[in-house]
């Protein structure tokens, strides 16, 4: 027996001295780095740690994360030897309030429908027993007619106040059903965010004496990235348009990123930062190839061929050139805009994005009106703003305001705006336009074998607004696609004409209550036996 304690002394004082402890340590998430695709999440862990080898076990992590981009920073008197990291099918993440109330909910729910069909079938019971007794004073038994009347009023009473009972429970019982599967539903949607597997991150440690730590972890999630939005204010037309910088961040990890530090880059990590190289591009005949029996060499040699150390290295080359750790820095360079959110943001794992203010800026605008009458007689106010180059705009919606009215919704495309963004402010009812046909000016003709038609059309546009407006009239003249069709312009009625494109253009400003009339004309040449399509 002294035999064995000894042994179990031993051996447990042995386990002790070289052993490695496991310790699961709770995280908070501080910093969130939200890129166009992904987000790099920091975790912050504090803890201590006992002298010798720890396993410190980072939980209740989203499964989502990619275990290349992990990196692992510590402050204290302590070596970190390695990491790594692994699925827990066992364990949910950590279920938040909301989706707590909601199961609560239908719990109570639950016991309040299990009551009231208990009282629904306490009335059955009671109208089953009323029915089976409807026999009164046995065979031989001769009753009065007023104890027949009681008899009857009661039965009649009381059956009829059970039937109204019934009814009642039976709506009772149908209101709370319908909000038991409400409830389902909503919890059936964050189930789907709430309700996966988590993963961990074991951080082996190494400490001389005991001692505090903290630990530093970031990685990259999948399913959450932002993108922009605006809103586009006019005040009115003397003032510069007022542009608010928004966007819509979005992640469903099943993380909460509560009260952090959020970044958001315009980098994007699914797309290579690698340079692309050209190689010669070589010509030859084809040749077809003949196959020839390969001597073995040593670059084709099994690995249960090779030396040890000849693995190591090329296990070695192959874990540098696949690893994450410097893609995932390299993003973070000057080449790409980043905005740092000073207050700190709560970004709920949702199917709906978190709309976050970035800047908000003005842009010096020229307010004109637009009107091409041959497609709509109504003229549209035009903001043309300039300078929008600094403020490094993404693709994305706007929403349009003006006089702080809602009119409408438009797509700012950067990689498609020249020098000025042009945003229609809507329509304008006081500018009268009207487009017109002068027959008494159109004419057809025959010349020798040729038919030709003449047009004249009149515009005329008035300004019924109290102040002096600038407005771009827009028409246009067919452009013929055939040789033996010829399109002249005889009169432009002081326009602008572009012949590729055959559209005319008016610049005008007109004076309260003014009134300007644009006319011009043009013909049409082409064989008499030739019918055209389009005119």
């Amino acid at each position: 027996m002294k035999n064995l304690l000894l042994t179990i002394v031993l051996a447990l004082s042995s386990w002790l001295a070289f052993g490695q402890t496991d310790k699961p340590v709770e995280s908070k998430i501080t910093d969130v780095t939200v890129f166009l695709n992904k987000a790099q999440v920091t975790r912050e862990v504090k803890t201590r740690l006992e002298a010798g080898k720890t396993s410190l076990i980072v939980t209740g992590l989203t499964a989502q994360l990619d275990p290349q981009s992990i990196q692992v920073t510590g402050k204290g008197n302590f070596v970190i030897l390695g990491i790594s990291h692994q699925q827990n099918f066992l364990s949910e993440l950590n279920m938040p309030k909301s989706l707590k109330a909601l199961k609560d909910s239908v719990e109570i729910l639950q016991q309040q429908l299990t009551l009231e069909q208990s009282h629904k079938e306490i009335l059955n019971k009671e109208e089953q027993m009323l029915l089976s007794n409807q026999k009164i004073g046995g065979t031989s038994q001769n009753l009065t007619v007023a104890e027949l009347k009681s008899m009857a009023d009661f039965y009649r009473t009381r059956l009829g106040d059970i039937v109204t009972s019934r009814m009642k429970q039976d709506e009772k019982i149908k209101r709370i059903n319908s909000r038991i599967q409400r409830l389902h539903a909503q919890i059936n949607e964050q189930n789907e965010l709430y309700g996966r597997n988590t993963s961990e991150i074991l951080v082996n440690v190494s400490a001389e004496a005991a001692t505090s730590a903290e630990l530093e972890v970031n990685y990259v999630v999948a399913n959450a990235g932002w993108n922009a939005v605006y809103d586009l204010r006019a005040i009115d037309t003397k003032k510069p348009v007022q542009l608010s910088y928004k966007a819509n961040v979005f992640q469903r990890t099943g993380e909460e990123w509560k009260n952090v530090k959020l970044k958001l880059s315009t980098a994007n990590p699914n797309q290579s930062g690698q340079k692309p190289e050209l190689y010669s591009w070589y010509l030859d005949f084809y040749q077809p190839i003949t196959y020839k029996p390969r001597a073995k060499s040593y670059a084709s040699a099994p690995a249960a061929m090779r030396s040890g150390e000849d693995l190591k290295m090329e296990e070695a080359e192959v874990a540098e050139a696949t690893s994450m750790a410097d893609y995932v820095t390299a993003v973070q360079t000057s080449l790409n805009t980043e905005f740092l959110i000073s207050l700190p943001y709560t970004v709920l794992s949702s199917t709906k994005p978190t709309v976050v203010d970035i800047q908000n800026h003005e842009m010096k605008a020229e307010y004109v009106y637009s009107v091409a009458p041959k497609l709509d007689a109504d003229a549209f106010l035009m903001a043309r703003a300039t300078g929008w180059e600094e403020f490094n705009l993404l693709p994305g919606e706007a929403n349009i305001f003006f006089e702080g009215t809602f009119v409408g919704k438009s797509f700012i495309d950067p990689n498609s705006i020249k020098d000025t963004l042009a945003v229609s402010l809507g329509r304008d009812k006081r500018i009268v336009v009207k487009r017109e046909k002068l027959t008494d000016l159109t004419s057809r003709s025959m010349i020798g074998t040729s038919k030709k038609e003449s047009y004249t059309w009149q515009i005329s546009v008035r300004n019924t607004q109290t102040e002096a407006i600038k407005i771009v009239v827009e028409d246009q003249i067919p452009v013929s696609q055939n040789t033996q069709i010829e399109v002249t312009l005889i009169d432009v009625g002081g326009g602008q004409f572009n012949k590729q494109t055959g559209k005319l253009q008016w610049k005008l400003e007109l004076k309260p209550s003014e009134t300007r009339k644009l006319l011009y004309k043009f013909e049409v040449k082409y064989p008499k036996d030739k019918q055209i399509q389009g005119l």
